[in-house]
């Protein structure tokens, strides 16, 4: 009889603090726990009492890769609630803004952060040394990136820009349209960065499971969409909390997230290329098509790929908005305070992000539900682990911990988004 223990205790190249503990008994996994115990945030508690037009500037600050998407949620829960829509063109701004984020968040979780896994490094910093022009076109993309949050948002880290209706100000035609040379560099960029991501050595892994992210069929999901899945579910983000439990368990400051009645399922790149792979933009499809990835992605490992491909598309629709950007009349419409409920979901570069916000009549926020892409992947990530594992269990201990600790940076966890979320309940007797 053999035991092995695999005890990964703070992961690297993640965001946030979090760890792998994995038992192994005569080759089987006996034990699986994706520990997660940066402290809990508290962001729904904070939001209550809070006026209404606050929220996308509170909630941008629970994540600084991707507070585009917090804002982006919270908007549209916001303006649902009142009943408005907004200009095309500021739909098309703000579309624009989810692009930059994309870009950059892509861009640093493939190259810098994932990338040394299939490379043979330790870090970004050991990439420099042995393949310099990777980590180049990192930072070029990324740069791209930040520099069009900066121009819509007002700065590339919690943007400033965005408000309940719209922006505050909307950007001149002349700085949107500068923006189009860098991109078209950033585009090139991306297309050979899938090239490069085919190449990499991936472990032969695949894993069914259900996979989650919006659709509406008529373009790649970002800020709109119905929730849907590769079993069939098709509904409105209002009915998420009918569909989807979150549970705490005690090994973990996030609450885990589960589909009803079918247990784990996955968000993020690979569940948007499954689902809405036909409505990709016309590069990106045949970079897809060059990358041989078609539908059904089954193997967590090739997500890298699956980014590289989205990198293409966030470059070329952002291309194409800029080249056809008009400074819209308003930079905002009224959206007047209301008692009620609001629902938002958009797809953050790790996956749906789901806002629901109670107000009254005033505007204030009575109560707040935030559901991040890491709670949802939770589940999935010890799924993988559970079945990976054993292919490994012969292998020298520094492979097998090497392969675990990939495993979960496939889905470029965003730990600190996903501590906020614990129920406390106080018994008093």
């Amino acid at each position: 009889m053999s035991s092995r223990t695999v005890r990964v205790d703070v992961l690297a190249r993640v965001e946030g603090e979090g760890g792998i503990q994995l038992r192994l008994k005569d080759g089987s996994v006996s034990d699986v726990k994706f520990r997660i115990f940066e402290p809990p945030r508290f962001f729904e508690a904070l939001l209550v009492g809070r006026d209404y037009r606050e929220a996308p500037d509170i909630t941008a600050r629970i994540c600084g890769i991707c507070p585009v998407a917090y804002q982006m949620s919270s908007v549209h829960a916001l303006e649902r609630l009142a009943g408005v829509t907004v200009p095309e063109g500021i739909r098309d701004l703000r579309k624009l803004l989810y692009c930059g984020e994309w870009i950059e968040s892509h861009a640093l979780h493939v190259f810098m952060l994932h990338a040394p896994d299939y490379l043979g490094c330790d870090d970004a910093l050991g990439m420099a040394k042995d393949h310099r022009s990777v980590v180049e076109r990192a930072l070029q993309l990324k740069k791209v990136g930040n520099d069009l949050v900066t121009l819509i948002g007002g700065r590339e880290i919690h943007p400033i820009n965005v408000r309940v209706g719209g922006f505050y100000r909307a950007p001149k035609k002349r700085d949107v349209r500068a923006m189009i040379e860098p991109l078209k560099a950033a585009l090139e960029i991306a297309v050979a960065g899938v090239r490069w991501a085919a190449g990499l050595p991936y472990p032969a892994f695949e894993r069914p499971t259900e996979f989650v992210a919006l659709r509406n069929g008529r373009e790649y999901p970002m800020n709109e969409g119905n929730i849907a899945s590769t079993d069939g579910l098709c509904i409105d983000c209002s009915e998420f909390e009918n569909h989807f439990s979150e549970d705490h368990v005690a090994r973990s400051t996030a609450l885990h997230c589960t589909h009803r009645d079918h247990g784990s399922y996955s968000v993020g790149p690979i569940a948007r290329f499954n689902l809405n792979h036909d409505v990709l933009s016309p590069m990106a499809q045949q970079c897809a098509r060059d990358a041989d990835l078609a539908p059904p992605v089954l193997n967590p490992f090739r997500s890298i790929v699956v980014r590289c491909v989205e990198m293409v598309h966030a470059c070329e629709e952002a291309v194409r908005i800029a080249d056809a950007y008009e400074e819209p009349e308003v930079p905002a419409v009224p959206v007047p305070p209301k008692a009620g409920v609001g629902w938002g979901c958009t797809e953050a570069p790790r996956g749906i992000l789901y806002h629901r916000y109670a107000l009254d009549a005033a505007g204030g926020i009575v109560n707040a539900n935030i559901v991040p892409p890491t709670s949802q992947n939770q589940k999935s990530i010890e799924a993988d682990l559970w079945e990976l594992a054993p292919t490994f269990a012969d292998a020298p201990q520094e492979v097998l911990t090497k392969h675990c600790e990939q495993a979960v940076r496939n889905y470029d966890p965003c730990i600190s988004c996903s501590a906020h979320a614990i129920r406390v309940e106080v018994i008093r007797e």
